[in-house]
């Protein structure tokens, strides 16, 4: 993870997304103080999936395991007719 300042990574904008395509991570900086972190695609999409499985995995723990005729049959379930 590298750390750079706002002013320097304005002139350096085309090097800084070549290292992060190279899988860096940057943090940009305004005044000593973190302000923005330029990270991969990649590994924002992954971070994303790792929280939906985390998601589903404790929905998963609370509920308990349903067969697929519990899913068809709750799925209007509390729905006005």
């Amino acid at each position: 993870m590298r750390e750079i300042q706002s002013s320097e990574a304005k002139t350096h904008l085309a090097h800084l997304l070549d290292e992060v395509e190279r899988g860096e991570t940057v943090i940009i900086t305004r005044h000593g103080r973190p302000i923005a972190r330029i990270i991969p695609e990649q590994q924002l999409r992954n971070q994303s999936i790792d929280h939906a499985r985390t998601a589903i995995e404790a929905i998963r723990r609370a509920n308990g395991t349903m067969s697929i005729d519990d899913i068809l049959s709750s799925r209007h379930e509390g729905h006005r007719i």
